[in-house]
């Protein structure tokens, strides 16, 4: 698929099943390497095989032995990928010691922001020096009081989060600014606290500090990773558009921010379907349905849901009236600046949309006409595409379709299954 230009003219329709959370996979697999190694990550089950979640593998079997030790030296770069996650998780982790180490990485990764690290790393003992295209760390970290920014992306957090406990002494994050995606950070402490390490938050609020007692061990244990509620949302609005599309696998007592999807949905107009077996709770099938009257235009805070935004974009561009998503500023520090590509090339296609600053506004029409379309890059932009072609009036060709792989590489698999509809037999 390389190179060509994907033809989308079908919508998905039967069941298919939400892949593996890669945001509970980063997390699940560093708490179990730090466990114990080879022997700990076999007790993972359901990791799936994105690019991202290959990057995290690879990474720890650079940094770590086979016991969960890191290693003795440099031992070579440690490739990052893509990865944001991969990159910012780990480097806390590498300055646990006095030796240093070389990370890299592929596509803009490199350019996304990691000053805060510098910061951190300098100010208690250890080295930060960024070039081109690697970042170089060295230890030791001492235990004690850490400031941050909580405005900027979470995983500084969570990185942190994964390293301290393993000095010889508490130490404390304290956040300087008001906390962006807290739920990421839940998520960060909620599989922690699985592996057996403890965070305190106090008054279980992370805007004060959280304290994170020292000379903590992981402790290996089996540990399934549920289904990813982001890449639900893009068949769910789907479905909200009136593909007849329901995703299963899904944990609906999940600490996944992005199951706000469901909420946003309803304030738009759409209902949703939850199924839940008496005997498997945490493996719900969703449905989202189209509303008779139409879809209508919101209001939506992003800050904290970024993932979200490509997807509901896409949805956005059939509402009624005026959609306005605000506060989306970090979506321009992605793997490609999103906004910008989200009004270019849904645009193309024929959708209404504009940016004014780190706002999106989206007027909604019935139908759009379809065309081509650039994925960027960008496995969110990709698959916002996809959505907006439910509502097409003539095919879609996208270009760099491949890029799915970062994150869900099955997703044309079930986009354009072959018992699918077409686009027109669908909205009839």
């Amino acid at each position: 698929m390389a190179g060509e230009k994907l033809k989308i003219n079908r919508i998905p329709s039967g069941e298919v099943r939400a892949p593996a959370s890669k945001s509970v996979g980063h997390r699940a697999l560093i708490c179990a390497a730090l466990a114990g190694g080879e022997k700990a990550l076999g007790g993972i089950k359901n990791l799936g095989v994105s690019e991202d979640i290959t990057a995290t593998r690879l990474a720890l079997a650079a940094l770590l032995d086979k016991d969960g030790n890191l290693t003795d030296g440099p031992g070579g770069e440690i490739d990052c990928g893509e990865s944001g996650s991969t990159l910012r998780f780990l480097l806390p982790l590498a300055g646990l010691d006095g030796r240093e180490r070389i990370f890299t990485g592929r596509g803009r990764l490199m350019q996304r922001p990691l000053d805060i690290y510098k910061e951190v790393f300098e100010s208690h003992g250890g080295l930060f020096r960024q070039e081109d295209d690697r970042v170089i760390v060295c230890g030791p970290l001492s235990p004690g009081r850490y400031e941050l920014p909580g405005d900027v992306s979470s995983q500084f957090i969570s990185g942190l989060l994964f390293a301290l406990p393993l000095l010889d002494g508490e130490s404390e994050i304290v956040l300087t600014s008001q906390l962006e995606s807290a739920d990421y950070v839940n998520l960060t402490v909620d599989v922690m606290e699985t592996f057996g390490v403890r965070v305190d938050v106090p008054f279980d609020s992370p805007d004060e500090a959280f304290r994170i007692p020292g000379n903590q061990r992981y402790r290996p244990v089996k540990y399934t990773v549920e289904g990813d509620w982001s890449q639900a949302a893009v068949f769910l609005c789907a479905g909200a558009l009136g593909a007849p599309v329901s995703v299963g696998g899904l944990d609906p007592g999940s600490m996944q921010g992005d199951m706000r999807i469901l909420r946003i949905l309803k304030s738009m107009g759409a209902d949703a379907d939850v199924r839940i077996p008496m005997l498997r709770k945490r493996d719900a099938t969703v449905r989202a349905l189209a509303p008779r009257e139409g879809l209508r235009g919101v209001n939506v805070d992003v800050r904290d849901i970024p993932d979200l935004v490509p997807p509901l974009a896409a949805l956005a561009c059939f509402a009624s009236g005026e959609t306005r998503f605000t506060n989306a500023g970090r979506l321009r520090l992605k793997e490609s600046d999103r906004i910008e590509a989200l009004v270019t090339e849904l645009g193309k296609l024929g959708a209404d949309l504009r940016a004014e600053g780190d706002d999106i506004i989206i007027k909604g029409r019935k139908y759009v006409d379809g065309g081509e379309a650039d994925a960027r890059g960008d496995h969110r932009i990709a698959m916002a595409v996809a959505v907006c072609s439910v509502r097409c009036t003539s095919p879609v060709y996208l270009t760099g379709a491949e890029h799915v792989a970062k994150s869900y590489p099955a997703f044309w698999d079930d986009f354009l299954r072959a018992e699918n509809t077409t686009m027109e037999e669908g909205l009839t």
